[in-house]
């Protein structure tokens, strides 16, 4: 037995295409997200204040920035076609791409891309004021945002960019991707900023994966690391421009 376990520990890890660590195929963390998910929302109908809690309000991201993470767990309460349509769209994604990627790697695209999005939809909202706040006219600063789309969305730019780069074929992904992006400009809430945001980080996220392939894995969590970083540098450089009465509400003097 010790031999047996010394072998195991001495024998290369075998690695996906992409240079992940190879599993027996099953999406594991898709259909987990997936059920993440799906509790979520049964949750938000039974307590709807669970949607004003965790949905991302980028008036409350500098002083509640777990919002950044939750939302992208978050669907609307008021229709099951939302929820329907991003967990279908994350299906097809993650069977194809976490096999491809490795658990690891597929988790941490989908949450860095879920931050990205409402990351960006915090650099969109505009300069806010209170005179605008209280008018109206910065009401992107107090429009709650929920929804997975922006993570999605940043699986699709990795889906563009990984078959690209061996060769294959995402022409049946455009109508998926165009039906998710109308999918925004129809329904409350759901934000095409964060849908833009995802995307781009997807992409970022795939461009280093393809561009650390066949080097050492800790070159590729490295990169990672370095766009998560990106990311939080942004959004304070964006929060430190604003007002500080804007930039400290938090939620109990939201309204």
């Amino acid at each position: 037995m010790d031999c047996v376990r010394e072998a195991a520990r001495t024998s290369p890890t075998a690695r996906t295409v992409f240079g992940g660590r190879a599993t027996d195929g099953r999406p594991v963390v898709t259909l987990t997200i997936i059920g993440l998910c799906a509790v979520v929302y049964l949750l938000q109908r039974v307590a709807p204040t669970i949607t004003d809690r965790f949905s991302f309000v980028p008036a409350l991201g500098w002083t509640e920035p777990w919002r950044f993470v939750t939302a992208a767990f978050l669907h609307s309460p008021y229709t099951v076609f939302h929820i329907l349509l991003n967990m279908f769209a994350l299906w097809s994604l993650g069977q194809y791409l976490e096999p491809m990627l490795g658990r690891a790697r597929f988790a941490a695209i989908y949450l860095l891309s879920g931050i990205g999005g409402q990351v960006a939809v915090v650099l969109l909202a505009g300069s806010p004021t209170i005179v605008g706040l209280n008018t109206g006219i910065d009401e992107a600063w107090l429009t709650p945002v929920v929804g997975a789309s922006g993570a999605i969305f940043g699986l699709f730019g990795a889906l563009l960019i990984l078959n690209r780069h061996l060769g294959r074929s995402s022409a049946a992904m455009y109508v998926v991707i165009a039906i998710n992006a109308a999918f925004g400009f129809l329904y409350p809430n759901i934000s095409w900023q964060a849908h833009l945001g995802g995307f781009v980080v997807g992409l970022a996220c795939a461009g280093v994966v393809v561009a650390f392939r066949g080097r050492r894995p800790q070159l590729v969590w490295a990169a990672l690391g370095g766009i998560a970083v990106v990311l939080v540098a942004v959004t304070v450089v964006k929060y430190l421009s604003i007002p500080d009465v804007i930039r400290m509400i938090d939620s109990s003097t939201f309204s």
